[in-house]
């Protein structure tokens, strides 16, 4: 899955991207990118649902308005009503827009922060000395970006400052260039830290690994190297 979106050269860079705006903070960001944060089968259901009850009112206008059913009995109907159903469903999951919009804002919203939440859990975001790990969450199909901060970067920064950094991936995502805007959203996470003051001790070491995660795929934690 994950050359579908990055390539080789892509990983790398976003790897050198993390050392960069390292060294400019004591914050430690963790790229994460997730196709999508749920299957949303609410949206497929709605979606043939609705191509179902199409299918019912054109039988309805056909009796209202013609004089016979033209053959139309009740196997016919419900034919007529699965078929209609089915290729709803296969519509709705086929294509990221119309899930995203039978989903509803809410329901992504709400989905794509839950795994946001398991995200930074299974790569222990949180475990770093002064608890400033950072998750750069991106749910593709959702077209959503969260950036999760640990407890010493919240104190500093807030939700509201990370509007930008957010920004610089949906753009990315929206042009073709989810690996660009990654990258440009990491490195302005390190111009961010700096200006709050989150700044790189002379001891500091790097806690985390700066690859890229993908998916639910957990990688090892980097050693505790020198940046």
């Amino acid at each position: 899955m994950t050359q579908r979106y990055f390539g080789p050269s892509d990983l790398d860079r976003i790897a050198q991207a993390v050392r960069q705006a390292e060294r400019k903070t004591s914050g430690e960001i963790v790229p994460y990118f997730v196709e999508q944060s749920d299957g949303y089968e609410e949206a497929i259901w709605r979606g043939g649902g609705i191509l179902g009850g199409l299918a019912l009112v054109l039988i309805a206008a056909i009796h209202l308005f013609g004089e016979t059913w033209h053959g139309v009995g009740p196997t016919e109907i419900g034919i007529i009503l699965l078929g209609g159903t089915g290729l709803g469903m296969m519509l709705v999951r086929s294509s990221p827009l119309l899930r995203r919009l039978l989903a509803g804002n809410t329901l992504l919203e709400q989905r794509v922060a839950q795994r946001a939440a398991q995200a930074f859990i299974a790569e222990e975001v949180f475990n770093t000395r002064d608890r400033t790990g950072i998750l750069l969450f991106v749910s593709f199909l959702e077209q959503k970006v969260l950036v999760v901060g640990d407890s010493g970067i919240n104190r500093r920064v807030k939700q509201s400052e990370w509007e930008d950094v957010v920004a610089r991936v949906v753009g990315g995502i929206n042009s073709g260039r989810p690996a660009d805007g990654l990258i440009d959203a990491i490195l302005q996470c390190g111009v961010l830290l700096k200006r709050k003051g989150v700044r790189r001790r002379t001891d500091d070491r790097n806690e985390l690994s700066n690859r890229l995660r993908v998916g639910g795929a957990r990688h090892p934690r980097a050693g505790r190297k020198k940046k």
